[in-house]
């Protein structure tokens, strides 16, 4: 069972640390390779500096949907891991982690609903002038899709850990 605690604990940490990257990192769309898009900024490489160029998305409702919902599942899985830390120390022997795994689970449904919605609805997110053919989606979206199922097993897993002495 401590191995089933620290396997937990790990993945709660490696799919923390992913939706962190998802969030954050600017690779949601890549135009080959030198511009890019996230939730956040629209990008491009000057070759003359070396730097990157950013600019704020055009913010649009579907943006901000995709915005909202990962940000709520990085608060969800956060608030999960805070609580399961406070359970591991304070719950009686043989008591479960649901509301740890309840967290886990909105964090997972939460990413999928922000990942769903931005492949559906790219083009209308991206409103740029560029040929979207020439462009694919990025690490950070791929990302994003890995945690999902990896959300979902973890908060499965919590709800069914008991506590042990």
């Amino acid at each position: 069972m401590a191995y089933l605690l620290m396997f937990v604990t790990l993945l709660h940490l490696i799919t923390l640390a992913m939706l962190f990257i998802a969030t954050m990192e600017k690779s949601w769309w890549v135009w080959d390779g030198l511009e890019n898009s996230d939730l956040w900024y629209n990008c491009r490489f000057d070759n003359d500096t070396g730097t990157w160029l950013c600019a704020s998305s055009q913010e649009t409702e579907w943006l901000q949907a995709v915005q909202v919902l990962m940000v709520l599942s990085l608060v969800f899985s956060s608030v999960s891991f805070l609580v399961f830390l406070g359970q591991l120390f304070t719950m009686s022997k043989g008591g479960l982690f649901y509301f740890t795994g309840l967290c886990q689970v909105f964090a997972g449904l939460t990413a999928f609903a922000a990942a769903l919605i931005y492949t559906l609805h790219h083009k209308e997110i991206l409103q740029v002038s560029k040929e979207m053919l020439s462009g694919h989606f990025g690490y950070c979206f791929i990302l994003a899709w890995v945690c999902v199922p990896l959300l979902l097993c973890s908060g499965i897993m919590y709800i069914h850990l008991r506590k042990k002495q």
